[in-house]
């Protein structure tokens, strides 16, 4: 998160010492209250005003989609509903898009941004973020299954997955932790043991735990303390 002064830079408006001055004057307001601290840093989407006047959030953004299914995870698809489509008319010429991907038929969290290094630091193969999926099968999960995902399951392609963990919650459905994040990975695991994927749905991204308040295609801000556990990775 910025500071409040170069957020106010940031715009063009003012210099960095302009800027400074109109805090320090008492003439600048975060989310409706007088702030005179040139290095606070204000959320991501604070409303910011000088003078009274909105000034635009600017800077970075940062959403928690609960994503449903049938909906798209990609900014333009001709045809299709995207989840920008789900998102008010002020986020829709920001530059957002999804830090990864989910499949059209899958649900649940999905981060939405205009960041795009931290994006590329979350996605990047070599920090091996964890994804944790509620999955459904066709069939019953058994302490085999759960022994190849922690050993790694050969997908039918070849492919040798890294070590997992699927933690069994009733006979036809688990948690499933991976630490990478190939193509219908979740679903290619599954098949691979016998046990197709009826239902899936994403539950944590690296820190990031869904909200289980936001309804299907609802989505809100990230808090503070959500935009502090992201910055750590």
């Amino acid at each position: 998160m910025d500071r409040l002064d170069k957020r106010l830079a940031a715009t063009g408006r003012w210099s960095r010492k302009e800027a400074r001055e109109l805090i320090r004057g008492g003439r600048v307001s975060v989310d409706g209250a007088v702030c005179r601290a040139p290095e606070h840093k204000p959320a991501p989407d604070a409303a910011i005003a000088v003078d009274g006047a909105d000034i635009g959030s600017g800077g970075p953004v940062y959403l928690m989609l609960n994503k449903p299914a049938g909906v798209v995870s990609s900014t333009d698809e001709p045809g299709e509903r995207t989840v920008l489509d789900l998102l008010g008319e002020d986020y829709q010429n920001i530059g957002l898009f999804p830090a990864g991907r989910l499949d059209k038929d899958t649900e649940g969290l999905l981060l939405l941004t205009n960041d795009g290094p931290l994006a590329h630091r979350l996605l990047s193969p070599r920090r091996h973020v964890d994804k944790v999926y509620y999955v459904e099968v066709d069939g019953t999960l058994d302490e085999g299954d759960r022994s190849a995902v922690r050993a790694g399951v050969a997908l039918g392609d070849g492919y040798q997955c890294l070590p997992g963990e699927l933690e069994l919650l009733s006979p036809g459905s688990a948690h499933i932790t991976l630490h990478e994040g190939k193509y219908h990975q979740v679903k290619r695991m599954m098949a691979a043991l016998g046990k197709p994927v009826t239902y899936l749905k994403r539950v944590r991204f690296g820190p990031l735990a869904l909200d289980e308040g936001l309804p299907k295609g609802g989505w809100r801000p990230l808090t503070g303390q959500e935009l502090e556990a992201i910055f750590s990775q």
